[in-house]
């Protein structure tokens, strides 16, 4: 699917695709959506999760076709109609079974509502925003909660983590800005484990801004920041805008800057980069995530 929002750059905007499972209207980022297609005819495959109806394999790929209405436990109908909306993140193939696709709404991550602690909890959180049109609500999914649930492998690999050696501590402060509070609690888990101990976590792309400048008030903040963490999909500030303003900054441009999140494909990177990001990885890379840290926090130090 062709969106212009991918050849702009830290506008603070996404397109949001909205569309129906009964009467309920839920939305997903554009970004990462690869193509519609109308129902296909599946291949049940055994033993899989109560959640997969199975796969197929349009133009040679094969994509596991997930049933989202089973996923969030709702009433299934004819489950030979409606829509496949094929989505990529985290390097991954999945087709979302829907009813109907209702069209697409351009809006800013300032006008997402961030859902509260009664419907988003870290282990049970099914939203990751919540866009007002008017009297309707458009519940934006947290797809990648839902496919980690139906394969834990596919998230964070905690056992890159795992098989590190016993690392010296590193006293490095390293900003995150990550708005799922699992998400965040695993990320900070995992880089203590690595040694790294100065970790000052923020929900979105806004807080982290606002503690960045309250640094540079200070007249500390290459002291207070060493390294940026960021998640791209949050409200208030996507990671891309946030980036966008470090890199302008002639006092925080040298700060390094990591984009961390399940959007990182071909045409995203390419965004990433036009912004300064100075490493770009898909959520899964935790490993990696160390190690890139490891080798731009010792580069600004030189």
């Amino acid at each position: 699917m062709d969106t212009n929002i991918l050849l702009e750059s830290g506008t603070n905007e996404l397109e949001v695709l909205e569309f129906t499972l009964g009467n309920n209207h839920y939305g997903i980022n554009v970004a990462k959506i690869r193509e519609i297609l109308t129902y296909q005819p599946i291949t049940p495959v055994p033993n899989s999760h109560p959640s997969i109806e199975g796969i197929f394999m349009p133009r040679d790929t094969m994509i596991t076709v997930v049933n989202l209405k089973r996923c969030l436990g709702m009433p299934e109908s004819d489950t030979e109609k409606g829509l496949f909306i094929i989505t990529n993140f985290n390097k991954l193939n999945i087709a979302f079974h829907v009813d109907q696709v209702m069209g697409i709404h351009r809006v800013s991550w300032e006008e997402i509502i961030k859902p509260d602690s009664t419907i988003n909890t870290e282990e049970n959180s099914a939203s990751t925003g919540i866009i007002k049109l008017g009297e309707k609500l458009i519940i934006i999914l947290d797809f990648e909660k839902i496919v980690t649930d139906i394969s834990p492998e596919t998230g964070l690999k905690l056992s890159d983590i795992d098989k590190m050696e016993e690392r010296e501590r590193c006293n490095s402060p390293i900003l995150i800005a990550e708005d799922s509070p699992l998400l965040s609690r695993l990320i900070t888990d995992c880089l203590r484990k690595a040694g790294y101990t100065n970790l000052l976590i923020t929900m979105n792309g806004q807080e982290a801004w606002d503690k960045l400048m309250e640094y540079r008030r200070e007249g500390n903040v290459r002291d207070k920041v060493h390294c940026i963490i960021t998640d791209i999909e949050m409200p208030l500030m996507d990671g891309h805008r946030l980036t966008k303003l470090v890199k302008a900054d002639d006092v925080m441009k040298n700060i390094p800057v990591v984009i961390f999140s399940s959007l990182v494909n071909e045409e995203m990177r390419v965004k990433g980069e036009r912004l300064g990001a100075d490493a770009q990885l898909t959520k899964p890379e935790i490993g990696n995530l160390v190690d890139a840290i490891d080798h731009l926090i010792d580069k600004s130090a030189e």
